[in-house]
């Protein structure tokens, strides 16, 4: 569902084409919400078929630009201030982090390992994405630099707490099977 106002939102800022949108979405939401190009065209012939965005332009090669309409600017409206977001309390990532006595201490340090370099590469990611984005006065950029500020504090928590955690392990480690 959020797909869809995800790109109502994208549209409210400026008309965009399915691939002007693909665009936007790997350089500014792809932390937030990744999508697929099919993901993508699927829901823009779906926002079309209820009105909620029109086609305002057509390019060469069936390139068509999408404009939001008054029905989708009110709908994405109404999903800002009236529905409250779904909050998501399972983090698949802990509970493997709950039950890593299970395996050999080398495979939990080497999986603690990974979520350090994982948060490392989304910190990195997230400063280039800082310095190569030109930043306006507008409310999807103001807005958007909120969002991108909190992915990468999450990102740095999650590698200063891999960093912790890999600490807490004992040096060494053993190479039995703990579940045997």
């Amino acid at each position: 569902m959020s797909l869809r106002y995800a790109l109502l939102g994208l549209l409210a800022d400026r008309p965009a084409s399915g691939y002007d949108l693909l665009q936007r979405f790997k350089g500014s939401l792809a932390n937030v919400w990744p999508a697929t190009q099919s993901q993508i065209y699927t829901e823009l012939a779906k926002l079309a078929d209820a009105d909620f965005i029109a086609v305002s332009d057509e390019g060469p090669r069936g390139r068509k630009e999408y404009t939001l309409t008054d029905a989708g600017r009110a709908d994405l409206r109404d999903w800002l201030t009236d529905t409250k977001p779904k909050r998501v309390v399972r983090n698949e990532m802990l509970l493997r982090v709950f039950f890593l006595g299970v395996i050999p201490q080398e495979q939990a340090r080497e999986y603690l390992s990974d979520i350090e370099a994982g948060s490392a590469k989304g910190v990195a990611a997230l400063a280039e994405l800082e310095a190569t984005t030109d930043w306006d006065d507008n409310d999807l950029s103001n807005y958007g630099r909120m969002a991108m500020v909190w992915g990468q504090r999450f990102y740095a928590m999650n590698q200063q707490w891999a960093q912790w955690a890999l600490d807490q392990l004992p040096p060494g480690g053993n190479s039995e099977d703990v579940s045997s």
